[in-house]
């Protein structure tokens, strides 16, 4: 109602909605009546709740069997009901993420599974917990009790049954080495027999064996341009210890060693060459299987050769020569001088100058007067080395001979025996014959 342009309180709009009806008061006798207490049940009992918010939501929590008159009942009820809904929108995404894969990726371990929960899922829903079956898990055979058979009459079963005993085998394939590939046999019954798993386990071991055989071989031995890491460590120390400046790289290479070019650092004692020449012996005796030959019936070795042992063997090999170019230097005979040894690497000088290597015999280019030369200073060399160093070079040819600053030096040595060697004498005439033939080419 307006009066002069002015709204009546009683007609204004409410900011707050529509005003709320008011609310019919009953009295407290009502309240305590037994028939609207009926009635309120059965209304109620008669209310029900869509079958698809069910179906999405799950089981409603109820208070029939627990008392929710503890607040940290209540807390526990709504956490679980939480959980549920986590689960279920967990195993959603994995579903969502698997697709049609082979290969499936569990969530499991991001699930809040409680012990305590009753499991109410369905057949169709994975059981999370730890009984279920893994198809990857090889079934464990029935034991037989100690009397050694179970049964009775015709139906007695004894450890040595073929069935029993297939299963057991086939258990036993999983005890193979992992690089043995044995299968899954999922779903299958399978019975190995005796004979059968006995030749698979002899095949399983004998190819454990071949593969620490081939690792242990690429790991530890010194092949042709390749050191093995115990030969580099000792390189390294070389050169660290200041006796070598540099290592530049293999020069040469034969069957029982190959050499690498190095620059010469100090030592205390003895001056080290500008130029060196690093001798590593091979250690496996694969390409020069003789060399027990050589050294067994050397007095020198005799009692330290050890067949069965190939890096001592190396070792001694080395140290002959060593001995024999020392006995060789003080001859007076044109060798290379010996720096140090430490294990199968020998340090010399370098015959030959820049990082080149002095030509051998073979590959050198000489006039005929330089070959005559050279055949004389040989033959010279062979009887000094026979008289003075009392020694037989056993195996002198035009490889082992280099020709540098006009003269023949004598290399490789570490064959060298003494004439009462057993076979010292065949070493000389081999040599003797050797000289003779490459003097007539």
């Amino acid at each position: 109602m307006e009066q002069g342009g002015i709204i009546a309180p009683e007609s204004r709009p409410s900011p707050w909605g529509l005003p709320a009806k008011p609310v019919n008061q009953c009295s407290l006798a009502d309240v305590m009546s037994e028939e609207l207490a009926r009635e309120l049940q059965l209304e109620e009992e008669r209310h029900v709740f869509p079958e698809e918010v069910l179906a999405d939501e799950g089981a409603f929590l109820t208070s029939e069997n627990i008392d929710t008159s503890s607040d940290a009942v209540l807390a526990q009820m709504l956490q679980m009901q939480f959980d549920k809904e986590y689960d279920a929108q967990l195993l959603r995404e994995e579903k969502k993420f698997n697709g049609d894969s082979k290969v499936s990726i569990s969530f499991e371990n991001y699930r809040k599974v409680h012990p305590c929960e009753d499991s109410d899922s369905s057949e169709d829903e994975v059981d999370w917990q730890d009984t279920r079956h893994d198809p990857y898990k090889a079934d464990k055979p029935t034991t037989t009790p100690k009397k050694g058979f179970i049964g009775k009459g015709k139906d007695i079963t004894t450890k040595h049954d073929e069935v029993v005993c297939g299963r057991k085998n086939t258990a036993r394939m999983e005890n193979f080495v992992p690089e043995f590939q044995v299968g899954d046999g999922i779903g299958m019954d399978l019975k190995l027999s005796n004979q059968v798993f006995n030749v698979l386990k002899q095949h399983s071991i004998s190819e454990q064996r071949k593969s620490a055989r081939v690792h242990d071989k690429k790991e530890v031995s010194t092949t042709e341009k390749v050191v093995d890491p115990k030969t580099r460590l000792l390189l390294y120390k070389m050169v660290n210890a200041g006796i070598l400046d540099t290592i530049n790289g293999c020069v040469s290479t034969g069957k029982e060693s190959f050499v690498f070019h190095a620059n010469g650092g100090s030592l205390e004692d003895k001056a080290v060459p500008a130029e060196c020449a690093l001798k590593v012996f091979k250690t496996t005796l694969n390409e020069f299987k003789n060399r027990d030959k050589y050294i067994k019936d050397d007095y020198r070795f005799k009692d330290r050769f050890s067949k069965l042992n190939p890096r001592k063997i190396i070792r001694m090999w080395a140290e002959k020569e060593k001995h024999n170019l020392k006995r060789m230097g003080k001859a007076g005979i044109p060798c290379p001088e010996v720096v140090m040894l430490k294990k199968h690497v020998l340090v010399m000088s370098f015959i030959g100058k820049d990082q080149v290597p002095a030509p051998t015999l073979k590959e050198a280019k000489l006039g005929l007067e330089d070959s005559k030369a050279a055949y004389y200073q040989v033959l010279a060399m062979m009887k000094q080395l026979y008289h003075q160093c009392n020694l037989v070079h056993a195996d002198l040819s035009e490889y082992n001979m280099m020709w540098h600053d006009g003269k023949v030096w004598l290399i490789d040595v570490s064959q060298s025996v003494e004439p009462t060697h057993p076979h010292g004498l065949e070493f000389l005439y081999r040599d003797c014959r050797n000289v003779s033939q490459v003097h007539n080419d």
